[in-house]
C-alpha cells in the first residue's frame, strides 16, 4: 500500500498493506493515454498488422465453442499450508462463487470446494481484447486438510460462458522430516524472450516429477512494453537492428527479424519488448504459456523489481515520459519530464498486477500474501522473502523516503516510478530493520524451524547479497539480513536480478570466504553460524540478454563459478539429512553448466587427526583414527569407520567387504559392510592456483535494461575477503559431476591457497563424505 500521510520518518508508525485488495495511491491524476501501447507503427489494443506482431500462447482450457464468452485462461498451483490453493483466471466474472470437484481418484470427483474471485481495473480492460488471451478476474479455491504426499485430482466446472477444464491432478508436499529425497527446479530472470529453452527443459524437469518451480521474480518482463519505442542511446549495450546490434549471448533467429517499416532502432527486440507491447498482455501471454508448469506442479514465486510498475526509466530525451505523462506519442521531452509514481496508470502501480496473479502462502505461514512466506517440505523449510521492499534504504521504497523538509506527503515530482509498498507494518524508523514487520518475521519463521526434521534451511528473494558485479543495494541487503541468516545456520540463499549463473565461496560475514568449509570447487562444508553459500541464478532469458563484466575486469576473489553465456534454470536435490546436490541445467541442450554439492557435518566430524569416535556425522559413522603421516606438506589421515554413507551422482559398480552394490541412478546408499578403511589427504600447495570457474566473454559491456548503475560493477570495497583463500586442485574422480566444468576457463588469480581431497578406497569427500 502506498502510504501518503506519513508525518514523520523517525519514530513512525507505516500502516499495513496486508490486505486482500492491493492499493494504488492517486493524489495526482493520471494523464498518460487511456492504453498505453508500446507501437508507433500499430498503436492499438489489437494492432493494425503493420507494427510489432500481438503474440499469443494456448489458454489453459480450449473453449468449446468458436467464439465463447468467457474462459479458463490460466490455471497455476501453489501450496496452501496442509493442502494446495488453485489459482485460475478468466476475463469475466463468473457469475458464482469459483469451486473445485476432487478427490482421490480420476473419476471420483466427490467433494467441492469453494473459493473467492477478486479483481482489478487493467489496462486495457478484457472487452478490447481476445477472450481466449486476456485475464482481469483471479480465483483462488483451496483445498485443506489432504494427506501428505498425495496425489489428488480436480476438476475446474464451467460457470458464466466457460468450458469446464479436463480432469487435472496435483500431488501435496510431504510433511516436514519426510526422508525421502526429492527435486525442485529454481529459476530467475526468465520472461518469455530468450526463455524458449529454459521452457523446453523445465517441461522435461515436470515430467521428470520435480516437486515444484520456485520462481524468484523478475516472472513477465511485463514493464519491457515500451522497448520498442525507445531508441537506442550511444552507450546502449544492446540495440536491435541498429548499428550496434551486437548482442551478449550471441543472435537468436528472434533478434535476425527485421523491424517493422517506420520503426527505429530500439531497446527491445525485433518483437518491441520482451514479449507484447502491453503490459497487462505480456502477464497474459507469459502465464498462459507457462501453464503446462503450472498445471502439474505448484509454481511458487516472490517479487523483483520488474514487478513493481509500468517502467523502471525513461530512454534518450524523455521519449516515455512524454508519452505517459503529456499522452504525446512518439514525441521527446525535456529532461525535467520525469517518470514519476503516477506516471504509470494506476492498475499498473505497486505491484498491482503481482498482488492478484498469484496467490502464496503468506497467510498459512504467518508472512504476507506472496510478499514472503515459508514452507516445509520433507527435509528441507524454503523461505521466501521480499528483497524489493520492506527493509532499510531498499531499492524500491515508500513515499516516506521521498520527503522533504517537514512534508507530510511528497510532491509529485518528488517521487520515483518504481515507489512500492511498505507491503508490512513498520513500527518505528524506516531505516531501522527491526522496525520492519518482514525482519521480525523472518526473525521468529527461523527461530521456529525444527532442524530435525528439516536440516535443510534454504532462503531466496530477488536480490544478490554478494556478487562479482558489485552494486550499493548489496550491502543493504546484507545489513538488514545477512547476521540473520547467520545466526540461524541458513544453508544456502539463492537470489537472481544478475543476468548471469554465479556461485560463490562460502562466505562469512562481510564476504569473508570460509576457507575450512571448502572441500574444492564442486563440494562445500555447511557452517552453521559461519558461512553461506551464495547462488545468483539469474540467467532464465529475458529481453535484456546475459549480464557481462565491463572490459578487463575480472570476477572477485569470492566467486567460484561465473558462465556469463548460457541460459537455463537450476535442480536443487534434498538426498537426505546431509547431502545437498546443486545442477545448473542449460536451456540450449540440457547439458550441466555446474555440479556442486553441500554437506553437512556432523557433531564430530571435521579435520582431527587424533583417535576420536562419532555417533553423529554428515555421511558416515567414524570409527577410529589409526594413523596419520605428514611429507612433503601432505597430510594423510586414515580412519576405520563402523558405516559410511556415500552419495552416487550416477550408474556405477563397488564391491565392500564380502558384497557388490550396482548402483543404476544417482542415489544416496549407507553402507554397513565394515569395519572399513578409509584414507583422505591433505595438501597445502606453496603456488597459487586459478580460482573462479569462468565461462562467457569476460571484455563484453555489461548488459541489462537500465543505464542506471543497478546492476552495473562498482568498486568492490565494502566487501572483504578471507586471507589466502581456499580451493582445490581437484581430486581424480570429480565429486558430483565436476567434470561438467572443465571446459569453462579459469581465471587466474594470485594469492590462493589449496586444498587437494581424495580417498584410496572410494573418491571422497573430506569427513568422510564419500562420493563414488
Amino acid at each position: 500500500m502506498k502510504i501518503a500521510t506519513t508525518t514523520a520518518i523517525v519514530g513512525t508508525f507505516l500502516a499495513s498493506a496486508a490486505q486482500a485488495v492491493p492499493t494504488s495511491d492517486e493524489s495526482f491524476p493520471y494523464t498518460g493515454p487511456d492504453v498505453p501501447i508500446g507501437d508507433w507503427v500499430g498503436n492499438t489494443v489489437k494492432g493494425n498488422g503493420k507494427g510489432f506482431p500481438r503474440l499469443v500462447e494456448p489458454p489453459a482450457v480450449k473453449p468449446a465453442s468458436a467464439n465463447p464468452s468467457n474462459n479458463i485462461n490460466v490455471i497455476s498451483l501453489s501450496y496452501a499450508g496442509n493442502g494446495v490453493n488453485i489459482h485460475y483466471q478468466t476475463p469475466f466474472g463468473l457469475g458464482t462463487s469459483p469451486s473445485v470437484k476432487w478427490g482421490t481418484t480420476a473419476n471420483s470427483l466427490t467433494n467441492t470446494a469453494t473459493g473467492s474471485s477478486h479483481s482489478y481495473d487493467r489496462t486495457p480492460p478484457c472487452s478490447q481484447v481476445a477472450v481466449t488471451q486476456c485475464s482481469q478476474f483471479y480465483h483462488e479455491v483451496q483445498i485443506r486438510d489432504l494427506k501428505p504426499d498425495t496425489t489428488y485430482y480436480y476438476k475446474i466446472p464451467a460457470a458464466n460462458g466457460t468450458t469446464a477444464s479436463d480432469v487435472l491432478s496435483f500431488k501435496t508436499a510431504r510433511d516436514a522430516g519426510n526422508k525421502k529425497a526429492f527435486t525442485v527446479a529454481v529459476l530467475n530472470d526468465m520472461g518469455y524472450t530468450n526463455a524458449g529453452g529454459t521452457f523446453k527443459e523445465l517441461n522435461k524437469a515436470v515430467d521428470d516429477g520435480v516437486a515444484f518451480a520456485w520462481h524468484g521474480g523478475d516472472i513477465s518482463y511485463a514493464d519491457d512494453w515500451y522497448s520498442g519505442i525507445l531508441p537506442c542511446a550511444s552507450d546502449w549495450p544492446v540495440c536491435y537492428n541498429g548499428s550496434n546490434s551486437e548482442l551478449p549471448g550471441g543472435v537468436t533467429p528472434d533478434y535476425e527479424t527485421p523491424l517493422p517499416d517506420g520503426e527505429v532502432p530500439n531497446q527491445g527486440g525485433p518483437r518491441g519488448g520482451d514479449m507484447s507491447v502491453l503490459y497487462e498482455s505480456n502477464w497474459d501471454l507469459w502465464q498462459q504459456w507457462i501453464n503446462s508448469i503450472s498445471m502439474k506442479v505448484p509454481y511458487m514465486v516472490l517479487p523483483g523489481n520488474h514487478e513493481a510498475a509500468c517502467a523502471e526509466f525513461d530512454g534518450p530525451d524523455q521519449v516515455l515520459a512524454s508519452y505517459l505523462n503529456d499522452n504525446k506519442p512518439n514525441t521527446t521531452s525535456p529532461k525535467s519530464n520525469k517518470l514519476t509514481y503516477y506516471s504509470c496508470p494506476p492498475s499498473q502501480r505497486n505491484y498491482t498486477a503481482y498482488q492478484h496473479r498469484f496467490r502464496m502462502p503468506g497467510q498459512e505461514s504467518g508472512g504476507v500474501t506472496n510478499f514472503w512466506y515459508s514452507f516445509d517440505y520433507g527435509l528441507a523449510h524454503f523461505i521466501a522473502f521480499n528483497g524489493e521492499t520492506d527493509y532499510p534504504y531498499s531499492p524500491e521504497w515508500p513515499f516516506a523516503r521521498d520527503l522533504k523538509g517537514g512534508e507530510s506527503t511528497p510532491k509529485e515530482n518528488e517521487t520515483f516510478v518504481t515507489d512500492s509498498g511498505p507491503f508490512g507494518a513498520v513500527d518505528g524508523s524506516i531505516y531501522t530493520k527491526e522496525s520492519y514487520e518482514q525482519y521480525r518475521w523472518l526473525e521468529q519463521d527461523l527461530a521456529k524451524v525444527d532442524r530435525k526434521k528439516t536440516p535443510w534451511v534454504i532462503a531466496m528473494s530477488h536480490r544478490p547479497m554478494y556478487s562479482s558485479q558489485v552494486s550499493s543495494y548489496q550491502k543493504n541487503m546484507r545489513d538488514s539480513f545477512e547476521a540473520l541468516f547467520l545466526k540461524h545456520g541458513v544453508d544456502a540463499y539463492l537470489s537472481g536480478h544478475i543476468h548471469w549463473y554465479e556461485r560463490t565461496f562460502p562466505l562469512g560475514s562481510n564476504g569473508t570466504i570460509d576457507k575450512e568449509s571448502i572441500v574444492n570447487n564442486n563440494t562445500y562444508y555447511t557452517n552453521p553460524g559461519k558461512s553461506i553459500t551464495h547462488i545468483i541464478n539469474g540467467m532464465a532469458g529475458n529481453i535484456e540478454s546475459h549480464s557481462t563484466l565491463s572490459t578487463g575486469q575480472s570476477p572477485l576473489n569470492i566467486t567460484c563459478v561465473l558462465d556469463q553465456s548460457h541460459y537455463g534454470f537450476s535442480k536443487l536435490t534434498i538426498h537426505n539429512e546431509t547431502v545437498l546436490t546443486w545442477s545448473f541445467v542449460k536451456g540450449s541442450d540440457g547439458s550441466s553448466g555446474d555440479d556442486f554439492t553441500l554437506i553437512k557435518k556432523g557433531s564430530g566430524s571435521g579435520n582431527s587427526t587424533s583417535t576420536s569416535t562419532s555417533t553423529s556425522v554428515p555421511t558416515s559413522s567414524l570409527g577410529t583414527a589409526t594413523g596419520t603421516s605428514t611429507a612433503g606438506g601432505v597430510t594423510t589421515v586414515t580412519e576405520v569407520v563402523n558405516s559410511y554413507t556415500t552419495y552416487c551422482p550416477g550408474s556405477t559398480t563397488f564391491t565392500q567387504g564380502s558384497k557388490t552394490y550396482t548402483v543404476t541412478k544417482a542415489t544416496t546408499l549407507t553402507i554397513t559392510d565394515c569395519p572399513c578403511t578409509l584414507t583422505h589427504t591433505t595438501s597445502l600447495p606453496s603456488a597459487p592456483i586459478s580460482s573462479a570457474v569462468f565461462s562467457g566473454n569476460s571484455t563484453a559491456g555489461s548488459s541489462g535494461n537500465s543505464p542506471s548503475n543497478t546492476e552495473s560493477g562498482a568498486s568492490p570495497t565494502d566487501i572483504t575477503s578471507g586471507a589466502g583463500q581456499p580451493l582445490a586442485s581437484g581430486p581424480t574422480t570429480s565429486p558430483a559431476g565436476a567434470a561438467s566444468t572443465t571446459s569453462s576457463v579459469p581465471v587466474a588469480q594470485a594469492g590462493r591457497t589449496a586444498v587437494a581431497v581424495h580417498l584410496s578406497v572410494l573418491v571422497a569427500i573430506v569427513a568422510f563424505a564419500v562420493v563414488l
